[in-house]
């Protein structure tokens, strides 16, 4: 069973991947990671470490906080 804290967090990348109208590959690519993995991220199956989500962030143009607000 996937955690409710994954799910928010895969819910508010891909919201804020779209925002942005880029694609899972171009996203992936800004932010220095291979686009299966922004997938996995996506549909809650990973447990990022707080580096990635820093790195996540950044090719959101967001800070790691507003990225993590309100999850």
């Amino acid at each position: 069973m996937k955690k409710p804290i994954l799910i928010k967090f895969a819910k508010r990348v891909r919201e804020e991947r779209k925002k942005l109208k880029m694609s899972q590959e171009e996203f992936a690519a800004k932010a220095g990671f291979h686009r299966t993995y922004i997938g996995m991220i996506e549909r809650a199956e990973r447990n990022i470490t707080l580096s990635n989500i820093e790195k996540l962030a950044k090719a959101l143009r967001l800070s790691a906080s507003a990225l993590l607000k309100g999850l």
